[in-house]
């Protein structure tokens, strides 16, 4: 670990502002402009992937690419393009048609502040413009095998055997009481699939990395992943809407089962630390460049929202 004067958790805050910030800077210069036509999905693409969000993914790409030597600038496609694939799922997510929510990140969902065809849209777009990043973007200069793989993991990750698989499931669930490991099995695909992709994105944007590395990350991922949703039931149970920036008790309004409802809160909080150990576990090799990995590990299991 560092040996810097500075706290972790000094470090930490810091690394969240200078990532988040650089995130946003790169979303925005990949969307259209709100005055480009047609202007209304472009605005609405704007509001949605530019609403303030934690930017998690993106920060997973940097740190993990950081983490075994790849070039800065190589690493602005692939954060964009996961954080494209998340606003989009969240705006389709949030339609009438799936969980019916009114609120993201403390303001008006996608489809509550324009329209349900719109956000549909809003959501295509936003898809088509994460895939078209990667393949395009000049400075992700990496030799075109690599460059069709990470075009591949984020396809997986993103369709029925990851992300929408996993909402698919999410859907199918409401109202049935599901035991853990079917908890697990769902939350791997939903909230996990494109946090692994996240990181073994950024790790490809290295020249040379090894696969014993990427499995190694990639077990990192796959338990924070996991942590992630855990604690976010954990928040839908003690914490409010005005923190939370969603709709409070969502979940248990819907009947759906969480973490906490099945395992009871205070074994819900034990198993995300669990997790978090093992991801830590699993990139203890790592020299000093890989702690914002770590740092990133802790932040999942104690943040406010």
């Amino acid at each position: 670990m560092t040996s810097s004067t500075l706290s972790d958790q000094d470090q930490l805050e810091a690394l969240l502002a200078a990532l988040a910030a650089r995130s946003r800077t790169a979303i925005d210069a990949s969307l259209p402009g709100a005055t480009t036509l047609p202007t209304r999905l472009h605005e609405a693409m704007r509001y949605s992937a530019l609403d303030g969000g934690k930017c998690i993914r993106p920060m997973l790409v940097y740190s993990a690419g950081k983490a075994v030597g790849a070039p800065d600038s190589r690493l602005d496609a692939p954060a964009v393009a996961v954080e494209l694939i998340h606003a989009y799922s969240l705006v389709h997510d949030d339609l009438p048609a799936m969980d019916d929510d009114e609120l993201r990140r403390g303001r008006p969902t996608c489809h509550k502040a324009f329209d349900e065809a719109t956000a549909i849209l809003v959501g295509d777009g936003l898809q088509a413009l994460a895939f078209q990043q990667l393949a395009q973007d000049p400075n992700l200069d990496i030799d075109p095998a690599v460059k069709l793989r990470m075009v591949q993991i984020l396809a997986q990750a993103a369709g029925s055997r990851g992300m929408v698989g996993g909402q698919a499931i999410d859907l199918e669930s409401e109202g049935k009481q599901l035991n853990i490991a079917a908890l697990e099995d769902m939350h791997i695909h939903k909230t996990g699939a494109l946090i692994r992709a996240s990181v073994t994105l950024g790790a490809l944007c290295a020249d040379g990395v090894d696969e014993s590395r990427l499995a190694g990350l990639d077990h990192y991922a796959k338990c924070i992943g996991l942590a992630f949703q855990i604690h976010d039931d954990v928040l839908d149970v003690v914490s409010d809407t005005k923190t939370l920036g969603k709709t409070q008790g969502a979940d248990q309004a819907r009947n759906k089962s969480t973490y906490p409802a099945l395992m009871g809160l205070d074994n819900a909080r034990r198993r995300a630390d669990e997790l978090r150990n093992d991801a830590l576990a699993s990139i203890a090799d790592l020299d000093e460049r890989a702690d914002p990995l770590r740092w990133l590990a802790n932040y999942i299991v104690s943040r406010k929202r």
